[in-house]
């Protein structure tokens, strides 16, 4: 999943105490995030964008990359900072760390970082309010431990509740966990075995989430292809399945998913992408390089020409969807020949979009004691040829839809007054004029121009009357 950081969210005023939480790493880490605020809600906590204001200050932690790790050592240092002001003041501060580092290294931290209070992994955030109170009474608490069969038993928005509304966009967990095991990734040791959330409870709460005014709902896992719940009939449910059961809910307009294996992309769910006019035209499918000999090497279990040949087969089923995947440069070993074959994969697909990192090597993961680790200096100049190359490509497609009319989901206001953001079919930001509809609706506009990071478009018909029509299709080669 693709790295970024996220601020808490919302401020409710009628709590005593407060809890900001910054977010690292993936959209799963996201999901959790609102999960741990929810739990907190019923504790007396309200979510708080002002990290100097929180009693409590949570790092909701990615794992993924060393670099991403160091930062939050390098962010503890900062924030024991603001915990020995303000107990001058005679005002506690308490802090946590929470996600994949916390599973990954537990008491490591509490030895790395003495000022935090307490470590709780992604499978325990339903006791997160147990800890903090704990952890209030002077406890040093390290809660890692879960059981496999409790992952989804305590998952928010318990029966009858309605959710708050987070706007018109929304994650929702079907999956956790990989059965993978490339070599390069700590996630089955951190998030464990893939295991499937039930049919029933999913679209139980896709509808409270519809009901909340969620219009568009991303579906989330860490192989969320891999998903096979029981369904309400007593038998075993694909992801495809699924996606054709949620579009049948009464107000959920848009239907996407992430993360996907090759592996795991069977005939049923091509054949929601051909048939399902809810779900969105837009596939993150990493591949991860484009050399056979590297794909081996990193338990991949799928070749260049595997790939190449699933990617023509969704193409097929769906000429205009857009392709995203990710790509690591520089795996142990990697050859300038082995890194050609995966630039002449990426120039076969043509992205829309696509993440790129260079290769780091993680505790605890086959990869890193491997030999032939690649010179820094080799990755950096590798990544840089990688990037041009898919800049290039996301530059061309958002270009390709310049002129063509689509349905667009007004999200957010603009960074500008008088305008609004949405998201495209395919993922992009859309600036259009406020006077374009409100938000929540779909509306109909045609792509006027294309910017480094956005598109811009016009309104179509009569301004500020919502469309519900199906998104022009144009096919992107």
């Amino acid at each position: 999943m693709s790295g970024k950081e996220t601020p808490g969210t919302g401020t409710v005023d009628t709590a005593t105490k407060k809890v900001f939480v910054k977010t690292y790493g993936c959209q799963m880490n996201v999901y959790d995030s609102q999960r741990m605020t929810d739990a907190l809600a019923a504790d007396g906590y309200c979510a708080t964008d002002v990290i100097e204001d929180a009693d409590l200050v949570l790092l909701n932690t990615c794992h993924i990359r060393e670099k991403a790790a160091e930062k939050v050592y390098s962010e503890l240092g900062r924030i024991r900072q603001l915990k020995e002001e303000r107990a001058k003041d005679g005002r506690e501060t308490l802090i946590g760390v929470s996600g994949c580092v916390a599973q990954a290294e537990g008491r490591e931290i509490l030895r790395r970082a003495p000022a935090v209070d307490l470590v709780i992994g992604p499978q325990t955030y339903h006791r997160l309010p147990a800890v903090v109170k704990r952890a209030r009474g002077g406890e040093k608490i390290v809660e890692t431990e879960y059981a496999i069969e409790d992952k989804f038993a305590h998952l928010p928005h318990p029966e009858g509740r309605i959710v708050r509304s987070r706007g018109v966009t929304a994650f929702l967990t079907v999956q956790e966990g990989c059965d993978k095991f490339c070599t390069f990734c700590v996630v089955p040791y951190t998030r464990g075995a893939e295991v499937s959330r039930p049919v029933s409870q999913i679209v139980a709460e896709a509808e409270r989430l519809a009901a909340s005014g969620v219009r568009e709902v991303t579906l989330l896992g860490q192989n969320v292809n891999a998903w096979h719940g029981e369904g309400v009939d007593g038998r075993e449910w694909g992801l495809g399945e699924l996606l054709f059961r949620l579009a049948e809910i009464p107000g959920i307009d848009r239907l996407r998913y992430t993360t996907s294996h090759p592996r795991d992309m069977d005939d049923a769910l091509i054949a929601a992408h051909r048939d399902l006019d809810k779900l969105m035209p837009y596939l993150h499918l990493p591949v991860q390089a484009g050399s056979d000999r590297i794909l081996k090497a990193m338990n991949r279990r799928h070749t260049a020409e595997e790939y190449l040949r699933l990617i023509e087969r969704i193409r097929a089923a769906r000429p205009d969807i857009a392709m995203s995947g990710d790509f690591i440069v520089g795996f142990p070993g990697e050859t300038e020949e082995d890194f050609a074959e995966t630039m002449r994969l990426v120039r076969a697909v043509g992205y829309a979009q696509a993440f790129s990192f260079k290769y780091s090597p993680r505790p605890g993961t086959p990869g890193a004691d491997m030999a032939d680790h690649v010179p820094e200096a080799v990755k950096g100049e590798r990544l840089q040829r990688l990037q041009a190359l898919l800049t290039e490509q996301q530059r061309d497609f958002a270009r390709s839809l310049v002129g063509t009319e689509i349905d667009l989901l007004l999200e957010k206001p603009g960074r500008e007054a008088g305008q609004l953001v949405g998201r495209s079919p395919w993922l992009q930001p859309v600036i259009v004029d406020d006077a374009a509809g409100r938000i929540g609706d779909i509306v109909k506009v045609r792509i006027a121009r294309a910017g480094p990071n956005s598109l811009f478009a016009d309104p179509v018909g009569e301004i500020g009357a919502p469309e519900r029509a199906e998104a022009t299709k144009g096919v992107y080669v």
